[in-house]
């Protein structure tokens, strides 16, 4: 393992020559990740003269669809990236993780990724440089052959959150107003104001990214770079209703402040294409999903207390009752979490003594657990019963229909999957993994709160906002990427797509495939053993008030309900 003093020592290494054998179509591969990213906000824009150096750089490279994870979420689908590994190997489905043995949950972080490799760590062993850049899911920092400064999920600025340490004094000074708070700020009556002072906060973040990518790159070297910008998701999520062409006449003007963001956005990627160019670098750009519109909210648990698996207790409810806005004040002000971890009879007042089954977390999908005897303290579910009552309640859910807004009847889950089917693993091993996983109409999300008597909690105009789909992006160009192709992959190909662009095995556990599609002429496509695991985190996880300031930040956008 690299020391921190290592880190001074080793810009003075020479370039990496490659060997004779290599297939290498690149010295250097630059990866812009641009975080909830869709064609579907993207093309229009282009097509507007508004996003002319994506558009050049899609037509001299290749570009297409990037498939995100089931479910499209962000932590499972960056770290499907980093890794190259399914989320049923990777064991990172959602922001959180539910403990079968305790009945709680707690956050996910690096520290749960032990048992694998990201790409960071395949590209060290072998000698190449790295530096990664506001990438979700890499807090706390894990050491790296280069730098790391970590992305979402780190608390705030006074956290540990650089690899080596020392380079977090760098980072501050390059940019001084830099920070992890992406609360959408708002005001009683609109308030043009603020809303503009949301959008600029948005922009500012577009060119930390490229100032640390340019700074931190030039001063350190690398081989492989990448920096996300996390903030082009966050923007969809708070302003889609300005987005969506169905709603855009209703204001105009923020619908053209929006706007002037991704012409923002579109400047600040061409300088970050710029900047590969010089550093004769081939360019990957992704996003982890794609984003559409959140009309609505499912709520699979008042389900299952219709259906009699679930029941509420009369006593807890009534507390909660009771102290109403006082007690929402409270929890919003210090999260739902206590000491890292977090009580569901508590929050969702049911009786897990009468509980057959629960959607204990959600996030876009709803993870729903049988309470199984043996399994749970509290299980009530005999074994001999487990599959059968999987099967019912499947059945049951697909059964499930409302009617939206407009009158049209809709399916509300639109797939029920068991995980180990749908991920090919073993479930009894990976305990963390839910005995179903409800995938929800594409306009809504599912939370485990029960708010209302109907399946679905449809929304005004005025509070919708935006959402994930699987349809994300990507585009690439450099040496040997063809030119004017389009094409369809999926998130997991991307890693193993990165080592073949720099000629370099692909490790024989990756799941995903080399989007072989791409490259003119053919790349040769070597194989290797894998290596060893990742190893710890540098540092602990969350204090009680950084899970405070994360899980604020999550349920601001729309997360943890």
């Amino acid at each position: 393992m690299r020391t921190e003093n290592s880190f001074t020592h080793m810009t003075e290494q020479p370039e990496r020559q490659p060997d004779s054998q290599s297939s290498a179509r690149a010295r250097r591969v630059f990866i812009i990740g641009l975080d909830g990213a869709t064609w579907d906000v993207l093309r229009p824009l282009m097509e507007r003269g508004l996003m002319p150096r994506l558009e050049r750089f899609c037509a001299e490279g290749t570009c297409g669809t990037l498939w995100s994870t089931v479910p499209p979420i962000t932590p499972a689908a960056w770290t499907t990236f980093m890794t190259g590994k399914s989320p049923g190997t990777h064991g990172i489905i959602d922001f959180e993780r539910y403990d079968v043995r305790t009945n709680r949950l707690t956050l996910n972080t690096t520290n749960c990724l032990r048992h694998v490799r990201s790409l960071w760590q395949i590209l060290g062993d072998r000698g190449l440089r790295v530096g990664c850049i506001s990438i979700p899911m890499t807090y706390p920092p894990t050491p790296v052959n280069g730098f790391l400064v970590s992305g979402f999920g780190t608390p705030n600025r006074e956290s540990e959150f650089t690899w080596p340490a020392g380079l977090k004094d760098e980072v501050l000074r390059l940019c001084p107003d830099y920070g992890f708070g992406s609360r959408w700020r708002r005001k009683t009556l609109g308030g043009e104001a603020v809303f503009q002072e949301n959008l600029e906060a948005v922009k500012r973040s577009f060119h930390h990214g490229e100032t640390l990518a340019r700074e931190l790159g030039d001063r350190h070297g690398w081989d492989a770079l990448m920096v996300v910008l996390k903030l082009v998701d966050n923007l969809q999520h708070k302003t889609w209703k300005y987005i969506d062409p169905r709603w855009t006449a209703r204001r105009p003007k923020r619908t053209e402040a929006v706007l002037e963001c991704f012409a923002e956005l579109d400047t600040v990627f061409g300088r970050m294409v710029d900047y590969a160019d010089r550093n004769g670098a081939a360019v990957f750009v992704m996003s982890d999903h794609g984003h559409g519109s959140l009309e609505g909210q499912a709520q699979p648990n008042r389900l299952l207390q219709q259906w009699g698996f679930l029941t509420i207790n009369p006593a807890a409810e009534g507390a909660n009752r009771s102290l109403g806005w006082l007690r929402r004040m409270r929890k919003r002000r210090r999260g739902k979490f206590d000491g890292g971890m977090f009580s569901i009879e508590q929050d969702l007042a049911i009786d897990l003594t009468r509980t057959q089954a629960c959607v204990m977390h959600a996030g876009m999908a709803g993870f729903l657990y049988i309470n199984l005897a043996g399994r749970q303290e509290t299980g009530i579910v005999p074994p001999e019963r487990y599959e059968s009552l999987r099967d019912e309640l499947r059945a049951r859910f697909l059964d499930v229909t409302d009617r939206d807004p407009a009158g049209r009847t809709i399916r509300v889950f639109r797939a029920v999957h068991k995980p180990e089917e749908l991920y090919g693993c073993s479930r009894e091993e990976r305990e963390w993994l839910p005995d179903l996983l409800l995938v929800p109409y594409d306009s809504l999300a599912v939370i485990r709160k029960i708010r209302a008597s109907s399946p679905v909690r449809w929304l005004p105009w005025r509070r919708i906002e935006g959402t994930h789909r699987d349809n994300g992006i990507f585009a690439a160009r450099g040496p040997g990427v063809a030119r004017g192709r389009s094409l369809d992959a999926n998130i997991i190909d991307s890693t193993p797509t990165v080592l073949a662009m720099l000629g370099l095995p692909v490790p024989d556990d990756m799941e995903g495939r080399v989007i072989e599609e791409m490259f003119d002429p053919p790349v040769t496509i070597q194989k290797e053993a894998a290596g060893a695991a990742a190893g710890s985190a540098t540092g602990e996880t969350y204090s009680d008030e950084d899970i405070r300031k994360v899980t604020e930040r999550l349920m601001d956008l729309g997360y943890l309900q």
